[in-house]
Formats: C-alpha cells, structure tokens, sequence
C-alpha cells in the first residue's frame, strides 16, 4: 500500500475522531453557558445548541477533506509523521479557533442580555408625582 493513502486514512481517522470529541464536548459542557446567554430558556438553548454542533461538524469537517490532498508523495515513514503533524495541527488550530470565535460571540451576546437587564428597574413605577414649584 502507499504511503501516501496510509497517510491519508491516519489523517481522516484521527482528524474526525477529534472533530467528534470536541464537539461532544462543546456540546455538552457549552449547554449551560447557553441557557444562561438565553435567560433560562432551556428549550431554546437545546435547539441553539444543536445547531451550533451541526454547523462545527460541517465547517470542520468540511476543512478536513478539503485539507486531505497533498503536492508530494511520500517516501518514507519519517514523511508520514511529518505530514500528519502538519496536518493535524493545522486541524487542531482550526478546531481552536472555532471555539474560541463561538465563545466569544456568545460571550458579546450574553453580556449584552445583563446590560439589559440591569438597565430595567427591578420594580415596576407606582404612580408619577407632579413637580413642586419651587423645585
């Protein structure tokens, strides 16, 4: 068998096996960040949640077939480390940097959510008072 297609199936295993991982894990742990940035509403958190997974899952996964070709061949079993861990840490930056790009817009959204509410008055006004004349 070639080089280059062992390194080519080492790459996509190893590519999506932590595509998944990170997205379980995002998924899972990222829930209740969630339902926080959407005031408790934890029906709408699952739903965003959701989505977010499917939409990591096809930009990364999408990245890692479109990143599978390569120029050369490779001539030894040196080469196919080397050309895995160019490959995988392009993936793993990727995969970094889509989470950190996730937080921080849920991160702007939540903060946005606590701005609102600290500017409502936590009790609703009683009635309204005329100003005196000398005031």
């Amino acid at each position: 068998m070639d080089r280059t297609v062992i390194a080519y199936v080492i790459y996509l295993a190893v590519s999506i096996a932590l595509t998944v991982w990170v997205a379980r894990t995002l998924s899972r742990n990222g829930r209740i960040f969630l339902a926080d940035v959407l005031h408790g509403d934890e029906k709408l958190a699952d739903a965003v949640n959701h989505l977010l997974v499917v939409g990591f899952y096809l930009v990364n996964l999408g990245f890692v077939t479109l990143y599978l070709s390569d120029d050369g061949t490779i001539e030894d079993t040196r080469g196919i480390f080397e050309t895995l861990s160019a490959k995988l840490g392009v993936v793993l930056l990727v995969l970094g940097a889509m989470h950190l790009g996730n937080v921080f817009v849920l991160n702007k959204i939540r903060r946005r959510g606590l701005m609102e509410r600290e500017t409502q008055p936590p009790v609703a006004p009683q009635g309204w008072v005329a100003p005196t004349a000398g005031a």
